[in-house]
């Protein structure tokens, strides 16, 4: 069975893109590797809040993001999405499609849709989404785990248990989404380093 492990750095950069555009739907790609049964998830890249269907701009931010992830020596490993509705975590049609994609490509890939509901209770606010053998037309479902997603001893865990608190914290007292940009920023304003996003500086915990 595949495990996974949500790095820090990972984490804080899905809950910016959430916190930045809270009344959009937002998504992104995930990068990382796999050894010995275990997807390390290291880092998050954003891609859209304007535009998130399977549009030839997020086609292009899928290819960029690709090759930034081969030239670290790492694999898109998996997506992310935060809908519109705070209280909606269902993976959209496009989501379950560029989850597939990366699946075709990387066999343990994983997609997150974000818990709007529980983004600032300091608890990870993440749904796993794995695909189902067998399960149709729609194969990727939410995972229910034993023990729970991020609880001590799961199958999908944070490689830092303070990273939800910490990320509220860098938003409501750092305000450091409000210098994190994504593919659709970049677009508008080519200075924007939505790959790597070096201008929110996260601290290591």
């Amino acid at each position: 069975m595949v495990s996974y492990a949500l790095s820090h750095k990972a984490y804080v950069k899905i809950f910016l893109h959430a916190a930045k555009h809270p009344h959009r739907p937002v998504n992104g790609v995930l990068i990382g590797k796999s050894s010995s049964g275990v997807v390390d998830i290291q880092d998050a890249i954003p891609l859209l809040h304007h535009w998130t269907s399977l549009s030839p701009m997020m086609e292009i931010g899928l290819d960029l993001a690709k090759g930034h992830a081969e030239s670290l020596d790492l694999s898109l490993v998996g997506y992310y999405q935060a809908c519109e509705r705070t209280d909606d975590t269902a993976l959209a049609p496009v989501g379950e499609r560029v989850a597939q994609q990366i699946r075709n490509q990387f066999d343990g890939a994983i997609a997150f849709v974000i818990d709007g509901d529980a983004l600032g209770s300091g608890e990870a606010a993440l749904i796993p989404y794995l695909p189902q053998p067998g399960a149709g037309a729609t194969p990727w479902r939410p995972r229910s785990l034993d023990p729970p997603a991020f609880t001590s001893g799961s199958q999908i865990t944070l490689a830092n248990p303070a990273s939800p608190s910490q990320a509220v914290a860098l938003v409501r007292d750092n305000r450091l989404h409000d210098k994190f940009g994504d593919f659709d920023d970049h677009l508008e304003d080519v200075t924007i380093d939505w790959l790597s996003n070096k201008a929110c500086t996260i601290p290591s915990v």
